[in-house]
């Protein structure tokens, strides 16, 4: 069962904060989760240590350690954290910076890293280094590269059912044709359903969903053999094959170059 995300703070909208930009850290003991919400102001969710997935109407978003999602404000968000985790939250004022209208997973420079942690640190008693932070941040986060690690996700009742079914439960091997079973539709219906809206075959549709267990997964602390058999595969072999095919390198130098290089190991 997850925990409410906690909050250092208590009764306090980010909303009524007149700065262009503030951060706040969060640390989780247990797996946690913000419910769904909006604010006005956008949010960048940040990951220094652990995982974070951030589900919006549109898809799910992972973020891994390093990396950032970039949520516009008014955009209704949940967003639940592996055990052990270290999430910073900046939240921006519309049009403190120009950032995207949608949804995005950013990369995360050794610079805009430190800001962050430095900004979210403050105490505001020196008011004239808070606002460099600020201004340097702002500059700083529009340069960040655009990622692709997220799973689309279709408002159309039926793929939502299967999406939130494989998320429940990603180890599950059915086949197309056992889906469409399920939710009244011939196999061939169901396959173009599931290209027109998200874009993918229904085969790496459930790959990235796959990816991003397995991000999140490794980057909380779990083996490889364990991920490797919560996600059904017949052998850690067969799983490091898949990630290696769709990511061009395997899990350990994947997140090994993630931690290293300050999130470009993730671009595309």
């Amino acid at each position: 069962m997850r925990q409410p995300l906690r909050y250092p703070w208590v009764n306090f909208d980010v909303d009524d904060v007149l700065a262009p930009a503030i951060a706040v850290r969060v640390v989780t003991e247990t797996r946690a989760e913000v419910p769904a919400h909006w604010h006005r102001k956008g949010q960048l969710v940040f990951a220094l240590g652990g995982g974070i997935t951030c589900r919006v109407p549109s898809g799910l978003w992972m973020v891994p350690p390093h990396c950032g999602v970039w949520i516009p404000g008014g955009m209704e968000h949940s967003n639940i954290a592996t055990a052990n985790a270290r999430i910073f939250f900046v939240y921006i004022e519309p049009g403190a910076a120009e950032l995207p209208d949608r949804c995005c997973t950013l990369s995360i420079s050794p610079l805009l890293r430190e800001l962050i942690v430095e900004l979210s640190d403050s105490v505001q008693d020196d008011q004239a280094r808070d606002e460099l932070l600020i201004r340097t941040l702002l500059a700083e986060l529009p340069r960040m590269p655009v990622q692709q690690l997220h799973l689309p996700i279709s408002s159309e009742p039926r793929l939502r059912r299967i999406a939130e079914a494989l998320a429940q439960d990603p180890a599950d091997r059915s086949t197309l044709a056992q889906w469409a079973n399920r939710v009244a539709l011939s196999e061939s219906s169901l396959a173009r359903l599931v290209v027109k809206e998200t874009g993918l075959s229904f085969g790496r549709w459930r790959q990235q969903l796959h990816l991003i267990v397995a991000i999140r997964e490794l980057a909380s602390g779990a083996s490889v053999q364990q991920v490797s058999g919560d996600l059904g595969y017949s052998s850690v072999t067969a799983f490091i094959t898949m990630f290696k095919k769709a990511l061009g390198k395997p899990p350990a130098k994947y997140l090994g170059g993630v931690a290293q290089n300050g999130g470009s190991a993730f671009v595309a």
